[in-house]
């Protein structure tokens, strides 16, 4: 049978907050429950924003919380050409192609009443079908594009490796039941594959190492649901196993609006340093406290 593999996958551009502790706590917990391994992965291909103090804390603040972890640790910054080999992949069979477009083009075309799930104006398709001479002009030129997937294209693949059956993936419930979801990927548009500034996305980061790492359970927030749609067709593109989803419930603020990093979330080392216990966190987060820590 195959060993289930769990991963916490923190971004190191601020300090973990209680939103990060419902996180690792419940991919963790889940590891133990399923007689699995956890894995901890530092996620941090956005490297002007990522800081060794930050993940020097996300280390400290898991082993506060009791929270183990197998080593090596994987640093997302130190495969950047895994990320690259996956994306020429892509590119070879034609599901790739180079955009120039920056922010301000794409706001001045897009449809006002389309955006993505993320709330991004839908990307209109500016460089989708530009002839080969302009784009090899504007390469010679010093600019460096990104690369954006074809979806039209994707998703004839998809269908065709899938025998015209729908794209679909597995939700675990908090009850162990089990659901079936169709995918919309179509919703992402041509979506960010390669950034111009960094040799990777999110989206094929993610997939690439979660394929990597044998990783067969995937714990996060629901405020990533969507992104399991171009990320399950990201996987069955590059002939990757699918993993099983749980997309757990968020930690909202006093402003009823989900803990961030950007919104000034007080952070799991300020709650330690005023008095907070490993406890103390799990009840806010809304878990139970095992027996072995409930005298803390």
């Amino acid at each position: 049978m195959t060993i289930p593999v769990l991963r916490f996958a923190p971004s190191p551009n601020g300090p973990l907050h209680l939103g990060h502790a419902l996180s690792a706590l419940t991919g963790f917990e889940t590891a133990k429950r399923l007689g699995g391994r956890f894995l901890l992965r530092i996620e941090d291909i956005d490297i002007t924003r990522s800081r060794a103090d930050f993940i020097n804390g996300i280390y400290a603040d898991l082993a506060w919380l009791g929270i183990t972890f197998e080593q090596p640790v994987l640093i997302q910054s130190e495969h950047f050409t895994d990320y690259l080999a996956a994306a020429e992949r892509l590119l070879g069979e034609g599901l790739l192609y180079p955009c120039f477009a920056t922010r301000s083009d794409i706001a001045s075309k897009a449809d006002p009443a389309q955006s993505d799930p993320d709330g991004v104006p839908l990307y209109p398709g500016i460089w989708r079908n530009k002839a080969d001479i302009e784009l090899q002009s504007r390469i010679a030129g010093g600019e460096k594009p990104s690369l954006r997937l074809n979806m039209l294209k994707a998703r004839d693949v998809v269908q065709q490796r899938l025998g015209r059956a729908p794209l679909m993936f597995t939700e675990l419930a908090d009850d162990g039941a089990t659901l079936t979801v169709i995918a919309d990927p179509a919703r992402w548009g041509d979506a960010v594959v390669v950034r111009k500034d960094v040799p990777a996305s999110y989206h094929l980061a993610v997939v690439v190492d979660d394929a990597r790492q044998g990783v067969t359970h995937i714990t996060r927030g629901q405020d990533l649901y969507a992104a399991t749609d171009i990320q399950r067709l990201l996987q069955v593109l590059l002939g990757f196993p699918e993993p099983i989803y749980a997309h757990h419930r968020l930690i909202a603020g006093p402003n009823g609006r989900k803990l961030s990093k950007s919104l000034g979330a007080r952070s799991l080392k300020a709650l330690r340093e005023a008095g907070a216990t490993p406890p103390d966190i799990r009840r806010m987060v809304g878990m139970e406290c095992p027996a072995d820590l409930q005298s803390e």
